[in-house]
């Protein structure tokens, strides 16, 4: 993002293999961060940014990698929790693993990252958290129960950290995208005009147009992670800023 400059500054990024996690670490990489990416896998035969294999939704091998990473740093500038998965279904059809493995990534992924790291933020007395819920967690969609709620509980989740560490100076943001091109998003565009269709608006589902027109693209979620680090908003936190294009129509 331009005119951010996070030079020096230790940050974090899990589900970075690819999405909007990808190019959340690739714009802090890019804008002078010290960066470590997270991710059950990578693609990619390489990234801009060091990289650690994990399952978030694994508590201890989240404990023993955190664990190893935090002696070697002095300070933890900034956190994001990128990491999730969509499983859809309508409600009565969906699996009970469909509907454990999905909270366990969207909330125990965070809450794994949140009990490892709150210590070291307490510690050092600052530093940033940006937790990634999505516009599902505003708005209901049809065949979506289990991630829409996964992502409300992540939300209130992350907020609550937010005001337990808000005493120690740490500031801790959600940012919730609507629909952005990315491999999650294509697995629900099943037609030619997919995307088109999705800035229509389905009414059948309840699920509204985008007013701007266009679908959002991860770079644009990135900035907006990238501003809440930021020192430009040293003011800011227990906020939830939607980046849908209008979708939810502010709800």
């Amino acid at each position: 993002m331009a005119g951010l400059d996070f030079s020096g500054k230790t940050v974090w990024v899990t589900g970075a293999g690819k999405g909007i996690g990808y190019a959340t670490a690739q714009a802090f990489a890019q804008a002078g961060a010290e960066v470590t990416g997270f991710d059950i896998a990578f693609p990619q035969a390489s990234y801009p940014f060091a990289t650690e294999t994990l399952n978030v939704a694994d508590a201890q091998q989240v404990a023993d990698v955190c664990g190893r990473l935090l002696n070697d740093l002095t300070r933890l500038d900034v956190l994001v929790n990128a990491a999730g998965i969509l499983r859809m279904g309508a409600t009565e059809q969906l699996s009970q693993d469909d509907w454990q493995q999905t909270f366990a990534v969207n909330v125990g992924g965070a809450f794994n990252l949140f009990q490892q790291t709150m210590g070291q933020f307490r510690r050092q007395q600052g530093g940033a958290i940006v937790t990634v819920a999505s516009d599902a967690a505003h708005t209901p969609r049809i065949g979506m129960s289990a991630y829409g709620a996964s992502k409300a509980a992540l939300k209130s989740l992350a907020l609550t950290v937010g005001l337990e560490l808000a005493g120690s100076g740490v500031r801790c943001n959600l940012v919730s995208p609507g629909s952005t091109d990315t491999d999650m998003q294509r697995t629900l565009w099943v037609s030619d005009d997919a995307e088109q269709q999705r800035i229509r608006g389905f009414g059948e589902q309840f699920k509204l147009g985008i007013p701007l027109g266009k679908i959002a693209r991860p770079e644009e979620i990135a900035s907006t992670v990238l501003f809440l680090a930021s020192d430009h908003a040293s003011h800011i936190t227990l906020q939830d800023i939607v980046v849908d294009g209008g979708s939810t129509l502010g709800a």
